[in-house]
């Protein structure tokens, strides 16, 4: 019975830590990240389907970038603290491609032909592509402090 009773609390405590990550803040997170995933992948999926030898690189980065939000979309719902760890580590690989992607439309604007989702930081989607991560990265690790402090008055 008591191993029944652990099991049903450990549970429990399980099932509140994973919907911590979409409270609050973290349910406008998820749904930004899933119009982002619709807008990379649908605007790929588009360009590679009628124009690939016109901008390889731009149009396979865009289906990457697609993907990577998939994946941080997927954890932020699924959560849980490997799931944070996943997420957080999503995004700053997103962030490290909108910045090098950033930077290397800027430096070398010819090897780019048509813009991907990260070109010029993210202008064409109003710069998300470059605040969503740091935005998700501060949200993930806001948590981390929060479950923290939660363990250690326990």
């Amino acid at each position: 019975m008591a191993v029944a009773s652990s099991e049903k609390a450990s549970g429990k405590r399980e099932q509140k830590r994973r919907r911590r990550l979409i409270s609050g803040p973290g349910m406008l997170l998820v749904w930004l990240y899933g119009v982002m995933v619709v807008g990379a992948v649908s605007r790929s999926a588009v360009q590679i389907s009628t124009d690939f030898g016109k901008a390889p690189l731009a149009y396979t980065l865009s289906a990457v970038a697609g993907v990577v939000y998939g994946f941080i979309t997927y954890s932020l719902v699924r959560g849980g603290d490997r799931a944070r760890r996943a997420a957080f580590a999503c995004c700053a690989l997103e962030l490290a491609g909108v910045l090098i992607v950033g930077v290397w439309t800027l430096v070398e604007p010819s090897a780019f032909p048509d813009a991907t989702v990260w070109s010029d930081f993210g202008m064409g989607y109003l710069f998300i592509p470059v605040i969503l991560p740091l935005t998700a990265m501060y949200w993930l690790r806001k948590g981390v402090l929060r479950h923290g402090a939660e363990a250690a008055e326990a």
